[in-house]
Order: structure tokens, then sequence, then C-alpha cells
């Protein structure tokens, strides 16, 4: 799939894959984030440095996540990020208000088609 056809991520739900994948990996750089989330979609969603970061900064500014320096696989320094107890509540929040309006919205979907 090329990189036009990939999904854009929605408002709002890229910082709870960022919980949800530092919940589930541990302690990752920024570059292994966004692969993971990559990953775990299948390759459908995109995540670039220009979307990522700023989410990253905003969770940092908030106390959901915590970073400290390191250094990569292949040696070079890299910024590492992991979740603190404010960000497991966070992620335990989130998840039941994303589950909520998944609920909510299949309501729609589940509706007949009204005949006329």
């Amino acid at each position: 799939m090329s990189e036009s056809e990939k999904a854009e991520v929605w408002q709002g739900t890229l910082a709870l894959m960022v919980l949800k994948s530092l919940d589930a990996m541990g302690p990752q750089h920024g570059y292994g984030i966004a692969r993971r989330i990559e990953q775990i979609s299948g390759d459908l969603l995109a995540i670039n440095q220009g979307t990522l970061y700023p989410v990253l900064l905003k969770l940092e500014q908030e106390g959901s996540i915590a970073s400290e320096w390191g250094l990569s696989d292949n040696n070079r320094k890299a910024k590492f990020y992991r979740l603190t107890r404010a960000g497991q509540r966070q992620l335990a929040g989130d998840a039941r208000q994303w589950q909520r309006t998944v609920g909510i919205i299949g309501r729609f979907f589940a509706l007949p088609k009204g005949t006329e």
C-alpha cells in the first residue's frame, strides 16, 4: 500500500495509541512507537514525525509519559518514553470512553434502512 493510500490518524486517537503502545511494549523511542502503531494497524496508518512528536510532547507535559535519553539498537542517542502512573489512569479512562463511543456509533450502523 502506498503512503498516499494509508489512512490519516483521527484527531485525538494518536495519543491513545501511543499510551497503549507504551503500556504493551514498555519504554520506546519515538521511531519505535511510530513503527509499532503502523505494524499494529496492518500498515493501514502512516505515522510521521510531524504528527507524533507534538503528541509525545503534550503527553509528557501532562505527566502521562516521562522520557530519558538512552541508546537505540543502532547505538544512536534517542529519547525513550515510558508510561507513568498518571498515564496508566489516562489510558484506562480513554479506553473506556473509546469503547463507549464505538458502541454508540455501532448502534447507528445497526439501524435498518428505512422504507420510503
